[in-house]
């Protein structure tokens, strides 16, 4: 017991009357069965008080040194308490396994929730993972749970997620120390606790987030804690869960257990049972790691050949994709041309008909300038006639005073006269309709058409002032009455002088209706060839846009060709990394059927192998030498056989055990060649 424990500080030692408090609080909290509480009672009150006794002799001696004020001492001696606090848990553990699995032994059936020493184990379990936490500080309060680190488990290892779901399921758990006790319950059922561990502490950065950097989970002890529950494989674990309540639960160390003297038996039953347990331990370390093994190389295979398939079936896909992208590129290119081709020529034939156009436009509007050349020559001689009519009249109102029975003649000839006026005016009003029409119709017309209307404006002019001498003439009438009686002599020789010269304008005025008349039939020619010069222009507008969309059109379609000229580049580089990849994924699946086949081979020669018992050998295996008292026999961890000490001589690491074992020279060449070509 000396050599298996030592008490770390004065602090951690309970006084007698807290222990007692302490049995009252929890002889109501907790519900354990008698005899068991009493020993353990018992056992923690003996120990409390000699280890009490002891380190008070001891710091009366100086054994244990006082705090001292200055911080590096301080630092020292919490160190130093540390390491005796990882070291006394180690010890404990390995003292509860040791009886755990030799009172399972003995009894030889499946353990119970109710079977003391498995309590007690988990009792120390519990402690070693509480050892450095940190507290938590949350809304309700300080939390303080190795359920924490245990959830870890399922992210890293996902086949604890079935023993998380389990514990979250449990309507009975309302604390995460229960939870946690639930877990470890169930971890040891599947006899993978060692294994659960074993990942938790491959990832110490992680476990850093819960423990402090000195607790026992982040030292070497922790390791060494997992290694001896490798041995716990051997046990078979029956806990119910739905029974008990795991909340309430007291975690206190019955020492009673740890303190009967089992020194007879030992010397007994121990060659029988280390090596049963040995034997039995090495078997099943073998056949779960070479089924892990198989099982995960089945696995690699099976997904190997999926990605193959997939790989394959995708290449295939991109070929046909590739092939139809290729087959529409060439449509697109012959739409193209023949959308090209089309339009060139539309383009050419609407050119032409356009300058045919302009040429009949020039053609028409030099006609139409000839026109109004010699119209205006006609008006200007009008004005000089006129001009010379005008004399003539004041020549003949100084007559009119001579000539009353002309008068009367001439009276019928001016209302006739003024019928035509009338007539002219009216015509007039109707060719400045036309003119006014046609000016509001030919405000987009080029410079001939202002011309025009210039000219008509000047022909109105002109009429106007027709009118106005008309009215001087009737004025000069009414001085010709006054003077009639004074003109009716010479009116009798000038009769036909007027009669002549009336026929000569009567031949004057038809000429210019006659003039009119064709003018107005030029002017609905002029609207008529206008009306279809803006229809065609309609249709070349039409033509236009049209040819404008469809270049629209041809440079979408250029972009598409250029989007999948890309898409082909894409998907050709996309071939070439798949290709590249199924290389890979070959040499992948060469290298893995020569590791099976290896790994075939290693069982074939493992299954062959058997532990054998002590009795059976006589001789060496290797060099055949008969064993005595100074040439003793050595089992072999890899095939089983016995050797002597000088064959079997070498240690190797296995993967059944924490620590390098002994191993015979055969075991140890082939596990050597085994390693070099893994690494290589």
């Amino acid at each position: 017991i000396k050599e298996d424990f030592e008490i770390i500080d004065k602090n951690q030692i309970p006084h007698t009357t807290e222990l007692k408090s302490e049995e009252k609080e929890k002889t109501e909290e907790a519900r354990w069965s008698a005899p068991i509480l009493s020993l353990a009672k018992k056992a923690s009150e003996n120990l409390a008080l000699s280890y009490g006794n002891a380190l008070k002799s001891a710091s009366l001696v100086g054994f244990i040194s006082k705090p001292v004020s200055n911080d590096s001492t301080a630092t020292t001696s919490a160190r130093y308490h540390a390491m005796e606090e990882r070291a006394n848990l180690m010890n404990m553990m390995k003292l509860s396994i040791k009886i755990l699995i030799q009172s399972a032994l003995s009894l030889g059936r499946t353990l119970d929730s109710d079977f003391p020493p498995l309590q007690q184990f988990f009792v120390v379990l519990e402690h070693c993972l509480k050892h450095g936490l940190k507290v938590k500080k949350t809304f309700i309060g300080q939390n303080k749970s190795f359920f924490g680190p245990l959830e870890l488990v399922e992210k890293l290892c996902p086949e604890a997620s079935d023993i998380a779901t389990s514990v979250k399921n449990l309507p009975e758990l309302k604390t995460a120390v229960g939870r946690g006790r639930a877990w470890l319950y169930l971890a040891l059922m599947q006899k993978k606790l060692a294994d659960y561990l074993k990942v938790l502490l491959d990832h110490k950065h992680l476990l850093s987030e819960f423990y402090e950097p000195d607790a026992l989970m982040m030292e070497e002890e922790g390791a060494v804690i997992v290694g001896l529950l490798v041995g716990l494989n051997v046990i078979d674990a029956n806990l119910c869960l739905k029974g008990e309540d795991l909340d309430s639960q007291v975690g206190v160390i019955d020492f009673s257990l740890y303190l009967k003297e089992t020194q007879d038996n030992d010397g007994k039953q121990d060659g029988g049972i280390t090596a049963v347990l040995d034997q039995k331990h090495y078997v099943e370390e073998l056949n779960r790691h070479l089924s892990c093994t198989v099982a995960d190389l089945q696995n690699k295979i099976d997904c190997l050949e999926k990605t193959n398939s997939k790989l394959q079936e995708e290449l295939a896909a991109a070929t046909d994709r590739i092939g139809s992208l290729q087959e529409e590129q060439q449509q697109l290119k012959q739409q193209n041309e023949l959308i090209r081709e089309r339009s060139e020529k539309s383009v050419e034939v609407t050119k032409e008909d356009t300058k045919v156009e302009l040429d009949t436009y020039k053609q028409s509007r030099q006609g139409l300038d000839e026109m109004y050349s010699d119209v205006w020559k006609q008006l200007k001689e009008e004005k000089k006639i006129r001009l010379e009519l005008e004399k003539e009249l004041e020549l003949q109102i100084g007559m009119k005073t001579e000539m009353e029975i002309a008068m009367k003649l001439l009276e019928k000839d001016t209302h006739e006269k003024q019928d035509t006026l009338v007539a002219l005016r009216q015509q007039l009003e109707e060719v400045k309709a036309i003119n006014l029409q046609m000016f509001h119709k030919s405000q987009n017309a080029e410079c001939s058409l202002q011309q025009k209307t210039e000219a008509i404006s000047s022909f109105e002019g002109k009429t106007n002032e027709m009118v106005s001498s008309m009215k001087q003439m009737e004025e000069r009438l009414e001085h010709a009455e006054k003077a009639r009686q004074a003109a009716e002599e010479r009116c009798n020789k000038m009769k036909q002088e007027l009669a002549g010269r009336l026929d000569t304008c009567r031949q004057q005025l038809s000429q210019l209706d006659s003039k009119c008349s064709t003018l107005e039939k030029e002017l609905k020619s002029e609207k008529e060839q206008r009306q279809t010069l803006q229809r065609e222009l309609h249709q070349e507008k039409d033509a236009a846009t049209l040819l404008k969309t469809e270049l629209q059109q041809m440079e979408g379609l250029k972009k598409e060709l250029r989007k999948l000229q890309d898409e082909k580049q894409q998907l050709e580089k996309v071939c070439e990394e798949q290709e590249q990849a199924l290389q890979e994924m070959g040499l992948h699946l060469s290298q893995s059927k020569l590791k099976m086949e290896d790994i075939k081979e290693v069982n074939k020669a493992l299954k062959g192998h058997t532990w054998l018992k002590d009795d059976e050998a006589t001789h060496c295996k290797q060099c055949e030498k008969e064993f005595s008292i100074s040439r003793r026999k050595h089992h072999c961890r890899n095939c089983g056989d016995i050797f002597c000490n000088t064959c079997s001589s070498n240690e190797l690491a296995l993967p059944s055990y924490p620590k390098p074992v002994r191993v015979c020279d055969t075991c140890h060449t082939l596990l050597l060649q085994r390693c070099s070509s893994n690494s290589s």
